[in-house]
């Protein structure tokens, strides 16, 4: 595939872009300087990649004159090169191809985690428990930030529910195939006759909304304080500390009593509330708008179970890919990176196939 002319386009951005970074009053409007700093990080490592490209195609093509020369020497030497050089080459026409796919806006966005006990009572918040310690770890081992903005424990040590932002570089476009529903299937610690037991928890990952993507009136908010309640210690029982915000026109109600401060709880609730309201309105403005991909890799709703924890077996099975491990005590322990690097090749193997038939259409 010749990327040659489209690139030439990429590179007259690039050069455009390198003139708006050095202005200062870009960064006067902080949502257009993030979004001109993305695009400009976006293109340097996309030309960075086509310069590797193309030096790769000059090797290979040197080493395959080498390959057919009257030296007997230097024609062994090439040969031997050739399928190496031929390996990195097709790598790089797919990270290429893969890196000239329009991007998805929220893929560089911090990420907002819900994770909800499903069926199975006790044993679910337990399991919610264990989801949320996993993606500590995850976290931990990849140097993402984890702040805990809401958590709801119940008398066992789970979690009837539990929401935290993660930060880091890429966080969303790393943990947003987690949504959906996760099944374990093992002997909860509250079996007296030893029998397996099945039970679900409910994760969704939101990109984060900042102030400047979703404005939330004054008018169209109802903030109540209250008296927190449940686990949490005798300061937590006796302060009124707990803040629910409503949003009128949609009906969502956000709680948060997981701070000591008042003033904390009413800034978490209107962050999730806020990534509530902008993950609504993209999947709307997708459905209206554009025809839903049939991804292998699914939608990412909440109401699909994506995932088998089977703890007998030790065995992890994602069945949007049809992917067994058979690692989950190390799974648990926050060694995911090798089932979120395949979901996210699924996926974008997918957009290529859907760019491809686009082109041809």
């Amino acid at each position: 595939m010749d990327f040659g002319p489209l690139i030439a386009r990429k590179r007259e951005r690039f050069e455009e872009l390198e003139k708006l970074v050095s202005v200062g009053d870009l960064y006067d409007d902080p949502k257009r300087a993030r979004e001109i700093l993305r695009e400009h990080t976006r293109l340097k490592e996309l030309l960075a990649l086509w310069h590797s490209l193309q030096k790769t195609r000059t090797e290979f093509a040197e080493s395959s004159l080498l390959a057919t020369g009257t030296d007997p020497e230097m024609a062994e030497m090439a040969q031997m090169e050739l399928p190496e050089l031929e390996k990195k080459l097709q790598a790089l026409e797919k990270e290429t191809q893969v890196a000239l796919l329009p991007p998805d806006p929220n893929d560089d966005r911090d990420a907002i985690v819900e994770i909800r006990a499903g069926t199975g009572g006790d044993e679910a918040a337990l399991f919610a428990g264990d989801l949320a310690r996993l993606y500590q770890r995850y976290a931990e081992a990849t140097g993402l930030k984890i702040e805990q903005l809401e958590a709801s424990p119940n008398e066992l040590g789970g979690m009837r529910e539990i929401i935290f932002k993660a930060s880091g570089q890429g966080v969303f476009r790393k943990l947003r195939y987690e949504s959906g529903v996760h099944r374990v299937q093992r002997v909860p610690a509250t079996e007296a006759q030893g029998r397996i037991h099945t039970s679900t928890a409910t994760v969704a990952v939101l990109p984060e909304a900042e102030e400047v993507d979703f404005e939330l009136k004054a008018d169209d908010l109802r903030i109540e304080v209250c008296r927190a309640g449940g686990p949490g210690g005798q300061g937590v029982n006796t302060t009124d500390s707990a803040v629910q915000v409503m949003h009128i026109p949609s009906g969502m109600i956000v709680r948060c009593q997981d701070g000591r401060s008042q003033q904390k709880n009413k800034e978490k609730a209107l962050q999730i509330l806020r990534s509530r309201l902008l993950e609504r309105k993209q999947r709307e403005e997708a459905e209206k708008y554009a025809a839903q991909r049939k991804s292998q890799v699914g939608t990412g709703g909440r109401e699909e179970k994506i995932r088998t924890y089977n703890f007998p077996q030790n065995r992890v099975t994602d069945h949007r890919i049809g992917l067994t491990l058979y690692n989950l005590d190390r799974f648990m322990e926050g060694e995911i990176g090798e089932m979120l690097a395949t979901l996210q090749a699924a996926d974008m193997e997918d957009r290529l196939a859907e760019a491809a038939a686009t082109q041809h259409s």
